[in-house]
Order: C-alpha cells, then structure tokens, then sequence
C-alpha cells in the first residue's frame, strides 16, 4: 500500500502537481469546469446526460462573467455561480491552495455538498456563528457534531496563501491547513436531508464557493484512493482482532462450514450456518473487511444467543449482499445490504462492485446499531422504535442486551477479512 503522507508538501512551481497527483485547473483556463450553484447533487445526477449538458452550457456564460485566469492565478470576484468540476469523484485527495481578502466569506464543497469553510477569522461580525476558530471547519454539520469546528486556527494572514488538504473516503473527512490537523477523519453530514439520516452521495462534483468577497485559487491537484488504501485508512488503533489470518482458533458453531484460505474467512459454498465468537459482547464497535461473490449474501449475526435464526432470535442479522445482482432487484427494502434484516432498511449506493473488498464498521449500543460502509454511515437505527416488520414477521430477539457476534452463512462463499471488535460494555 501506498499513502501519501498528509503533511505539508513542497511543490515545485504554480500549478505543477506533486506525484501522484493530477492537476483539476490547467492554469491556462477554465476547461474541466461549470458552474453550479448550492443544488441538492443527487438531483442533478438524475437528470439525463443530455439535460446534465445543457445545465452545463447554460452556466458558463456566468461563469465567463465572474471567474478569469490572472497569471497562475483562478479569480472569482465574489459574485455568481460556484465553480464545480466535470469530474464526479469518490474516494480522494484535494490539494488546493487559496487566498482572500478581508471580510469575506467562502468554502469548498465536497461531492457537491457544503463545506470546508473559508472566512475572516478577525471578523468580529461572524464570532457568533464561529468565525473566530478560522477556516477549514465542516461548518455545515449539526451543531456540536464533530468537524463542524476546525481543531486549532491554522489561517495565515490576509495577503499570504493558504494550503488545504483534504482527505474523503465515503463521508470520513480529514482537513488539513497549512499542515495543521484542523478536521480529524469527522463525517461530512448530508446538508440537502433535513434530518442527516440520508449519507452524502457517494460521488460527487468539488465546487469552490463564491460568497461576496475577491479570492484566488491554485494549485488544485487531485489524487484518487484506490479501494484497498481507503479501507486501510478507515481502520483505527484500540481493537482486538478476532482473526489470526491462518484458522478458526477463538470461533464456534458452524466451523465446519467454513474455511480459511489465502488470510481469509470463507463461507463454504453451498454450506451455511452461524460462525460465531467465544465471547459475548453487549455494546461494541467491530470493523472488517468483506467480498461478496455476485449474487452472493452472508449476514453479521448481531447478540446472536448460539443457536437459532440470529435475523429472529438474536438482536439481528445484519445483511451483507450483493445489491447489485438481478435476482435481488424485488426484494424488501430491508433486506439489502446493511440492513437489520426485515426491520430496518438501509441506504443502497455505497458498496463497491462484487468481487471487490469493502469496509464496514458496526457499531451496537443497547437498542440503537450504527453501519458506516466504505465511510458513509448507511443505517442509524434504534430496534426498540421498530414496530412494523417485513411480512409481519415478529423479532422476538430484537430487544437482546447481549450474545455473541457472528457471520450468518447462506451458501455462498462471501469473504472476510481483518476482523477487529471493541468492547462498550463487558460480558463474558
């Protein structure tokens, strides 16, 4: 694996990427971008091609009006649409450097979604609102939610350049400005979904804000993360892994079902059943990595009580699927991927394509689960709320406060790897 270091980096000229990266602004002209405003990005990416374009054409007479290329310099001059790349992206780095004048007030949007905040840190005018703790904030996530207030004041005086760098995979967020750790791996909420239960779209354009002051931009670089770095810097230090790599020592129920091949658990195919853990566990956070075969479906038995259907008799089955394949098409809502199976429906959209490794980190306090896929949260649900259930079908072991955690085999050889779990609570 290779990880470019997030501190500061030295560059050898204006507009000439470091490697790795590519360069968003050529330095000559405002080819690669339009102009947006702030739009819901999920509603653009329903429009047809032919109607993407032509929203396209039909703002760059604005953005011909309000944004200009002076030496190595892109200038907005305060006013008009917001420039926004062609380019959708998922999982990257921005490199990006800026400069502004006194009193104003701007950001960058990520996968079209407000911001990485950009102001006057002196203005006495916005302290209530923050502008006093400096730039590079989520300042659009809810009150009190990590990231929405940068970590220290990293600006640099007005007249001097800025540089950000901004890490996202799915909607984890980590900022830094002039090389000082300002957003630490925080969640992007979704500003367009009143109640920030919908994620943030899973790709999506970079848009840099105009908002009433002059402010100058360069070297805009890019580097996409493949999918195996992504999942490495999703994971975190203070787990215990529940996985040597090489055999099932420290699992039970269902071995014979399973095998371990090549560092990986396999669900044997055409065999099933329940692997689960020696341990019980009441509130805990697990994180692993999973592949599914197409068409293939396993689950993560949730309190799971030994034996039994754990979708019924434990707190749940966490369904892990192959959303994509055709034989799934019709299914109920909450039977796709990461959902509490039959209970609650999760977000779709956010894994990647069969065959491929994702991430998934779970997160079980009493009555309430937490899914984050790939970095964007896709269930927040609390089971003691759930009242109406897929065919009526009641969950007698819903409201479980403990049990054992497992994976729910279905016949198909479904992978996982690099299984980790912290105890919240105790029990044994």
């Amino acid at each position: 694996m290779v990880f470019i270091s997030l501190a500061g980096v030295s560059l050898a000229a204006d507009n000439v990427p470091p490697a790795g990266f590519r360069p968003l602004f050529n330095g000559k002209d405002l080819s690669g971008w339009h102009g947006v405003s702030t739009e819901d990005p999920r509603k653009i990416a329903e429009l047809t091609p032919e109607q993407r374009n032509e929203m396209r054409q039909k703002s760059l007479a604005d953005i011909q009006q309000h944004w200009s290329v002076q030496g190595p310099d892109l200038v907005n001059d305060g006013h008009g649409l917001y420039l926004t790349t062609d380019e959708d992206f998922g999982n990257y780095e921005l490199l990006i450097d800026y400069k502004t004048v006194a009193l104003a007030d701007s950001g960058i949007y990520l996968k079209g979604t407000p911001q990485v905040q950009i102001w006057d840190y002196k203005d006495p005018s916005k302290f209530s609102i923050g502008s006093d703790k400096g730039s590079g904030g989520l300042w659009n996530n809810s009150a009190g939610k990590p990231g929405k207030d940068p970590l220290v004041l990293a600006d640099r005086p007005f007249g001097e350049w800025n540089s950000f760098r901004i890490r996202q995979i799915g909607a984890r967020t980590t900022v830094f400005l002039n090389g000082k750790l300002v957003v630490d791996n925080a969640i992007l909420e979704n500003f367009f979904d009143k109640d920030r239960k919908v994620p943030l779209i899973a790709r999506g354009p970079i848009q840099l804000q105009t908002h009433g002051g002059e402010i100058r931009w360069k070297n805009v670089f890019v580097r996409e993360i493949p999918a195996a770095e992504a999942n490495s810097l999703l994971a975190h230090d203070g787990f215990t892994s529940l996985f040597d790599g090489k055999s099932l020592t420290g699992w039970a129920g269902a071995t014979d079902n399973y095998e371990v091949a090549d560092g990986v658990i396999r669900c044997k195919p055409n065999k099933g059943g329940v692997l689960r853990t020696l341990n019980q566990y009441g509130d805990f956070i697990v994180r692993l990595e999973y592949k599914v075969p197409a068409g293939g479906n396993n689950g993560l038995a949730i309190r799971y009580p030994g034996e039994g259907d754990t979708a019924y008799v434990g707190m749940c089955e966490l369904q892990v699927l192959d959303n994509e394949d055709p034989k799934y098409a019709k299914l109920d809502a909450r039977q796709y991927h990461g959902s509490a199976y039959g209970m609650a429906a999760a977000a779709r959209g956010y894994g990647r394509p069969a065959g491929e490794w994702n991430y998934q980190e779970v997160t079980v306090v009493g009555s309430t689960i937490k899914v984050e896929l790939n970095g964007s949260v896709i269930l927040d649900t609390d089971l003691s709320k759930i009242t109406d259930y897929m065919a009526n079908s009641p969950h007698p072991g819903k409201d479980r406060t403990q049990g054992y955690f497992g994976f729910a085999g279905h016949s198909d050889p479904v992978e996982f790897r690099n299984v980790w779990i912290k105890e919240l609570s105790s029990v044994r």
